[in-house]
């Protein structure tokens, strides 16, 4: 019997946070001339350590096997975009950065972020596994170094000469299963006097506003913010502020810098800490309850689409986000309650969601089968979505929105 230990502290673990079942690779869209082929399916059950309280998706799939070849381009969302251009100039402010400064961003995808720093005259490296999204950076002009990032590969880029003013990682603690290794590298790769910052979704978001959708294979941790102040200052790294964000349902941002150099801990660090401490963080029960709340969101959704189908009203789905894929796998929908989901990514036209078999097409059929009812899968968007689709209100089409609660809006 396999044994599972906490990647965080080493700890055996035994309690189960939530189990949503089997599932395929969130991001393993298929082609149709794979429809008919054997899929593989994982466990997606998720544990929480007693001891340090990280909650954790055990590796049943490999990092190589899951990022090499990845199908989420961050470019595509407008408002992520935004997003992204505020935080580079608030940084270029606040670090008085200048043309000799050096940024890099591990997993940086398709250059959708240090394209804003590289505008302005800054230097800047990205490191990012997947092969075909970083043949984007590069495309667009990007330096990136295509491999995976550790304490080896920290060592490797500061031996030529690489070493960053200011170090990011956005959406990607989550995505590590070595933690220790990663944050070791980040460590390495700063300059004494760098700084660092790293944005996650929130645990505390997460278990409130029930998103377990968003546990899925190529998230091995889910996060507090007293976990990742442990895990950093544990590798030499202190955090001196943070930033509650809205993205991705509700994230964080921590700014950290070298144990021996970083600035004055500013009273944000030790509110937020204790916030969690009084919100149940710190006790084992707080996680027991979890489990009962995603179910009462899988009888809510499973009631309105097959109350939906018997009525002789159509529902389909609006962006094939890896969330998607885990909300529909867990609650066992396929074509027969929702016909298919839109996207307006071209590398995900054409193919089949993971495990569903649900066909993706562009968002013109929307307009061409006027169904009565869009289910957006990526929650988080629902503004920028809603706006992109005003247009199913002229023929009485109306949104829906699955988490945390089942709402339809007009």
């Amino acid at each position: 019997m396999r044994k599972l230990i906490c990647r965080a502290c080493g700890t055996p673990l035994s309690h189960v946070f939530v189990d949503l079942g089997m599932s395929p690779l969130s991001n393993a869209y298929l082609q149709e001339s794979q429809l008919l082929e054997p899929e593989t399916f994982f466990p997606l059950k998720v544990f929480v350590c007693h001891e340090c309280h990280l909650v954790q998706l055990p590796e049943f799939e490999s990092p190589e096997r899951i990022f090499v070849d990845y199908a989420y381009f961050s470019s595509v969302s407008k408002s992520w975009l935004r997003h992204c251009e505020a935080y580079a100039e608030a940084m270029r402010d606040r670090l008085s950065l200048g043309p000799e400064s050096l940024v890099i961003e591990v997993a940086s995808n398709d250059g959708y972020l240090l394209q804003f720093f590289q505008k302005s005259g800054l230097r800047v490296l990205g490191v990012e596994p997947a092969a075909n999204v970083a043949e984007a950076a590069i495309d667009a002009g990007i330096p990136t170094v295509v491999r995976f990032f550790g304490a080896q590969a920290a060592d490797e880029l500061v031996k030529d000469g690489h070493q960053a003013d200011l170090l990011i990682g956005n959406n990607v603690l989550a995505h590590v299963p070595d933690v220790n290794d990663f944050v070791e590298g980040l460590r390495r790769v700063l300059k004494p006097t760098g700084v660092l910052t790293l944005e996650f979704p929130h645990l505390a978001r997460l278990m409130r506003e029930r998103q377990f959708d968003t546990i899925y294979h190529e998230h091995f941790s889910y996060l507090s913010f007293a976990v990742v102040n442990r895990i950093l200052a544990e590798h030499g790294l202190t955090v001196f502020d943070v930033e509650e964000l809205p993205t991705h349902g509700g994230s964080l941002r921590v700014f950290a810098g070298r144990s021996e150099s970083a600035p004055e801990i500013l009273p944000g660090v030790p509110a937020l800490l204790h916030r969690e401490a009084a919100e149940g963080f710190t006790r084992l029960e707080h996680y027991l309850g979890f489990e009962a709340e995603v179910a009462k969101v899988k009888r809510d959704l499973l009631s309105f689409l097959i109350s939906s189908r018997e009525n002789g009203l159509t529902v389909v789905g609006y962006g094939a986000a890896a969330k998607g894929n885990t909300l529909l796998n867990y609650c066992g929908i396929r074509t027969d309650l929702l016909e298919y989901v839109s996207d307006l990514s071209p590398h995900k036209q054409g193919r089949f969601l993971p495990g569903t078999h649900i066909p993706i097409v562009a968002p013109e059929r929307i307009r061409a089968t006027q169904p009565d009812f869009v289910l957006i899968l990526p929650w988080n968007l629902r503004a920028e979505i809603m706006e992109q689709l005003s247009f199913i209100r002229k023929w009485g089409g109306r949104f829906v929105v699955p988490i945390p609660r089942l709402e339809v809006l007009a």
